[in-house]
């Protein structure tokens, strides 16, 4: 497995790219933000931020990478701020690793960052190439998702969506209506090992509501979970909040 670490520290790069290869991981360097966005030419399977570059901000790394690759992101940084955590997952990171770490914790990360990203979450597609089409659940309103795509589309449009933001948008619209625990969501959208911050659930979920127009798709059932609902069907008791 092929990885690029973006980080201008070589305090932290060599003794980082070291302990990775005795994991069997092969580690691509780059010390600023503009040879990191250059490396991503090269398709890494998954890249390793650090925040604090010294020619651009890592959070502005991580969107640029976000509007054109579905490549896994694992932020590193000594930026352990709730707020900087919640924002790089805002902008389609898939986890958040404040420094110090251990080249173990890291790996743990790799694996399960890896896990949900290559297909943890799967869904029925056609048997043969040459079959029609398995039809998928039908729109929800103007609200339309192709599983064998990964596509979305709201009123004809289609919306760009993280790998992590289509699992948890195509798993709530699997049984709209339903409420969907916090642990229930986790445990299938992520995995029941997931290491990531608390928060990460919340921040897909803003993040989704955002791209969807506004939070009437998904609901919050107070000191339950989530639910997606098609806009006007809110049930009582429920707030977009």
């Amino acid at each position: 497995m092929r990885l690029l670490l973006i980080e201008d520290d070589d305090r932290i790069a060599g003794p980082l790219t070291e302990g990775l290869g005795r994991y069997g991981f092969t580690v691509d360097h780059a010390r600023t933000g503009a040879a990191g966005l250059a490396g991503t030419e090269d398709a890494p399977d998954l890249v390793l931020l650090d925040l604090g570059l010294p020619d651009m901000d890592g959070l502005d790394v991580c969107r640029s990478l976000r509007a054109r690759s579905a490549v896994p992101i694992i932020m590193i940084t000594a930026r352990g701020e709730e707020a900087d955590r919640i924002v790089g997952l805002e902008l389609g990171a898939d986890d958040y690793l404040a420094k110090p770490f251990g080249v173990r914790e890291l790996v743990a990360r790799i694996r399960a960052v890896t896990r949900r990203t290559s297909g943890a979450l799967t869904y029925p597609t056609p048997a043969h190439p040459a079959a029609p089409e398995t039809p998928g659940p039908p729109p929800l309103g103007a609200l339309d998702i192709n599983r064998r795509t990964r596509q979305v589309r709201l009123a004809g449009r289609e919306i760009p969506l993280t790998p992590r933001e289509f699992d948890l948008l195509a798993f709530l619209a699997d049984d709209p209506g339903t409420v969907h625990s916090r642990q229930q969501i986790m445990d299938t959208v992520w995995d029941p090992h997931f290491f990531g911050p608390t928060k990460t659930l919340d921040a897909h979920v803003a993040a989704l509501r955002r791209k969807l127009g506004g939070p009437a798709w998904i609901t919050t059932a107070r000191g339950v979970g989530f639910r997606l609902t098609v806009p006007g069907d809110n049930a009582q008791g429920e707030t977009a909040e």
